[in-house]
C-alpha cells in the first residue's frame, strides 16, 4: 500500500460534563482521551479550557462555540468521539453535533466507575449518561457508534481496537461518499452480471466518469516507444512482477496502457477503475490489462475487471477500513465435499498482496479464442493464507438502492492444481451464503481483502451511508 493512500485521521472530540455531578473528572477526562487519541496518530480538534470549563461541552453556549469550531474544521474531520468522563449534559452533546452539521460517523464512549472510589466527590455515572446521550442523540435522528464494553477507560486495550475499528468506519464514510469511479470501456456484451445503475450510485455521492477504449487505444497509438511516461511504466512492471519469458513488445504494450490510464485517471481526477477486458482488448490491442490493474490495486487504487463498477465499490470499501489491497474474485468453485469450502479465482489482475509467489503469464482462457501471443500480462500465483473478509455491493433498480452483504473467512492453505490467481477459502455457514447470493440475484464476482474489517464496513454503509447490507454471522 503506498503512502500516497494514506493519511493522518482527525477527530472532533466532545467532552460531557454536567456539573452536579464531579465535574473535576472532566479535565482528567479531556487529558486521557486526547492522549489515546493522539496515541494512534489522530489529530484532535476539541475545546481548550480557554473556551470552556474544563473544555468541555455542558451548556448551550458551549454546544454554539463547539459547532462552531467544528465547521472550521468541516473538510478535515473524519468523525467525531463523545467521551463521557462523567454524566454529560445531553442536550448540549446533541445540540452540539446538530449546530455542526458535520454528518460523520459519531462513537460515544463512556468511563466506568471503580467501586472503591463511589463518593460524591468521585462517582461518574457515565454509566448511566450514556443511554441518556444515546438516547437523544436518537431523538435528534443523528447516528451514532457504539464501544465494544458500555464504559471503558480511554487508555484500555479494549478501547484502543474499538478506536481502530472507528478510524477505519470513518474512512469508509468518507472515502464513499464522494468517490468517482473511472469506467474504462464498454460492459461485455456477455456479462449482464455486471450492470448497474449509474443515477443510484450518483444519488449516494458516487460519480462514474466514462471513457471509450477506442480513445485508449487511440492515445496509445499516438505514444512514442521511447514516451517518457511510458518507460517510467515498463520499469515499474519490471519491478513488480517477474517477466521472464514474456515478449518485450508484449511488455510495452501494458507500459503503454498503463501510462495512458495514469494519465487518465489523474486528469479526471478518478480514484478508483473498473476496465473493459474479454476480449477486445486482447483482440485490437495484443495483451490483457491484468498486471496493469494489479499495480493499481497493490497501490491503493483499486481496479476491477469487466467494467464492474458495483464490484470495484466494494473493493475500494474494504480498502478504505484494512488500508491494505483488495481483489474482485468470482465464487467460481465448490472445494471437494467440504460445504464451508470454496475456490475463489480471477485470471487474474489480483494485487501482489495476495499472493505467495507471482509471475507474469498468459491468460489461459482467452488464449483458446484470440491466441497465446494476444494474451500475456496475467498476475499467476497461489493465494497466500491469512483471514479474509468479503464484500459485495450492488444497485438495486427496483427498490432504487444500493444493498449487498459483508462477512469474513479465512483463505486457507488447502492444495489445488489450477491456473490463474486462485485461493481456497473457508467460510462458516458458507452453504447459508451461496443460498443468500443466489436467491437475492447477487453477482458471482466479491471483493476480498486480507483483513478482519467486515463489522466496520457493515457499520459504515448500513448506519452511516444507508444502504441495505446483510451481515453474514455464523
Amino acid at each position: 500500500m503506498s503512502e500516497a493512500a494514506k493519511r493522518q485521521m482527525t477527530l472532533g472530540m466532545i467532552v460531557g460534563n454536567r456539573g452536579f455531578f464531579p465535574d473535576h473528572l472532566a479535565r482528567t477526562g479531556h487529558q486521557e482521551m486526547r492522549a489515546a487519541l493522539e496515541s494512534a496518530g489522530v489529530k484532535v480538534v476539541a475545546l481548550t479550557e480557554a473556551e470552556s470549563k474544563f473544555g468541555a461541552v455542558e451548556t448551550r453556549q458551549d454546544a454554539h462555540r463547539c459547532a462552531d469550531l467544528f465547521k472550521q474544521h468541516r473538510e478535515a474531520i473524519d468523525g467525531i468521539v463523545v467521551t463521557l468522563p462523567n454524566f454529560g449534559d445531553e442536550r448540549a452533546i446533541a445540540d452540539a453535533l446538530r449546530m455542526a452539521g458535520l454528518s460523520v460517523p459519531v462513537l460515544m464512549q463512556a468511563t466506568p466507575d471503580t467501586p472503591g472510589r463511589m463518593t460524591i466527590r468521585d462517582r461518574r455515572d457515565s454509566f448511566c449518561g450514556k443511554m441518556s446521550a444515546c438516547n437523544n442523540l436518537a431523538q435528534y435522528g443523528i447516528p451514532y457508534s457504539l464501544t465494544t464494553l458500555h464504559t471503558e477507560l480511554p487508555q484500555s486495550d479494549t478501547f484502543r481496537c474499538d478506536l481502530g475499528w472507528f478510524l477505519g468506519v470513518c474512512r469508509v464514510v468518507k472515502g464513499l461518499r464522494r468517490l468517482r469511479i473511472g469506467a474504462i470501456g464498454a460492459r461485455p456484451a456477455a456479462f449482464n452480471t455486471v450492470r448497474y445503475s449509474e443515477k443510484i450510485l450518483e444519488a449516494n455521492g458516487i460519480s462514474v466518469e466514462t471513457i471509450d477504449l477506442s480513445e485508449i487505444l487511440g492515445r496509445i497509438a499516438r505514444m512514442k516507444d521511447d514516451d517518457a511516461a511510458a518507460q517510467k511504466k515498463l520499469s515499474s512492471i519490471r519491478k513488480y512482477v517477474s517477466t521472464q519469458s514474456i515478449p518485450d513488445a508484449a511488455l510495452l504494450k501494458m507500459s503503454k496502457l498503463g501510462a495512458v490510464i495514469d494519465g487518465w485517471m489523474q486528469d479526471t481526477d478518478v480514484v478508483i477503475s473498473a476496465i473493459q477486458c474479454w476480449t477486445s482488448l486482447e483482440e485490437y490491442f495484443g495483451v490483457v490489462p491484468c498486471t496493469v490493474m494489479s499495480m493499481m490495486s497493490n497501490e491503493g487504487m483499486s481496479s476491477a475487471c469487466e467494467v464492474d463498477i458495483a464490484g470495484v465499490v466494494g473493493m475500494h470499501a474494504l480498502r478504505l477500513a484494512s488500508e491494505t489491497p483488495s481483489a474482485l474474485l468470482d465464487w467460481n468453485n465448490n472445494y471437494a465435499d467440504d460445504p464451508d469450502k470454496a475456490v475463489c479465482f480471477h485470471c487474474s489482475n489480483l494485487p501482489k498482496h495476495f499472493f505467495k509467489d507471482v509471475r507474469m503469464d498468459f491468460q489461459e482462457i482467452i488464449a483458446g479464442t484470440v491466441g497465446k501471443e494476444n494474451t500475456f500480462g496475467t498476475c499467476v500465483g497461489r493465494v497466500k493464507a491469512g483471514p479474509m473478509s468479503f464484500v459485495r455491493v450492488s444497485t438495486d433498480d427496483r427498490d432504487g438502492k444500493i444493498r449487498g452483504y459483508v462477512g469474513e473467512g479465512n483463505f486457507t492453505d488447502d492444495s489445488l492444481e489450477t491456473f490463474g490467481g486462485a485461493g481456497v477459502v473457508q467460510i462458516p455457514q458458507l452453504q447459508k451464503l451461496l443460498r443468500y447470493i443466489c436467491e437475492r440475484g447477487f453477482e458471482h464476482h466479491v471483493a476480498a481483502n486480507f483483513s478482519s474489517v467486515a463489522s466496520a464496513v457493515h457499520e459504515a454503509t448500513s448506519r452511516y451511508l444507508g444502504w441495505d447490507m446483510y451481515w453474514h454471522k455464523p
